[in-house]
């Protein structure tokens, strides 16, 4: 199998990417084993996605394309997703973020606290506020809201609280063995068993 491209629909999930894939597989090189390929929202992932999809000329390159679920149906959007992809018979992964990249942040309580001492995050607090991080609307809403200074996006205030920061900085920190199921499935299913990648192309309605 050749390498795994991931389609992702923002430069924070990328700076998250790099950091964390290592760490998870080890061994696993960017560029050498996995290329992250960021977009600007949404939008340009999904318009993206059968332009790169065609043009891409890289022989057994298979495919992740990931993006935030924002509460939508499961089910639909990947459908949807995978109807892009369908101008290819190359191997397809969809993996879906419920509901936002800073569920995952939420996840790991005690990674947040450790990427920032200084600002008062309490692990067990936390994680009683947020039992089930997939349940959240709006992550990182939450987040901005407990801990002061956090922005999704790199906005103006820049430095430490850009987005692409915060994801490289808490991915350091966040443990392989409370890794996001939905990262470790994934990994897994890329790295060791190639076929589940065809499976999935034929299953749309299949786990996000």
């Amino acid at each position: 199998m050749g390498r795994v491209i991931l389609l992702l629909e923002e430069p924070s999930m990328k700076a998250f990417l790099l950091e964390f894939l290592p760490r998870l597989i080890p061994g696993w090189q960017h560029e050498r084993d996995f290329l992250c390929v960021a977009h600007r929202g949404r939008t340009d992932l999904e318009r993206s996605i059968p332009i790169k999809l065609k043009a891409w000329r890289e022989p057994g390159a298979c495919f992740v394309i990931m993006r935030d679920n924002d509460n939508a149906d499961c089910s639909a959007l990947k459908s949807r997703l995978l109807a892009m992809a369908a101008i290819t018979d190359r191997n397809i992964l969809i993996r879906l973020v419920c509901q936002e990249l800073e569920s995952w942040y939420l996840g790991d309580p005690l990674a947040l606290a450790t990427a920032y001492p200084d600002v008062g995050v309490n692990p067990l607090a936390l994680g009683k506020k947020c039992p089930n991080p997939d349940a959240r609307a709006k992550p990182s809403q939450d987040l901005e809201r407990w801990i002061r200074g956090f922005q999704k996006n790199d906005g103006a205030w820049g430095g430490r609280w850009a987005g692409t920061v915060i994801a490289h900085t808490v991915s350091r920190y966040l443990s392989p063995g409370c890794a996001p199921s939905q990262i470790w499935q994934w990994s897994r299913e890329v790295s060791y068993d190639p076929e589940t990648l065809a499976r999935d192309r034929r299953t749309p309605r299949g786990r996000p």
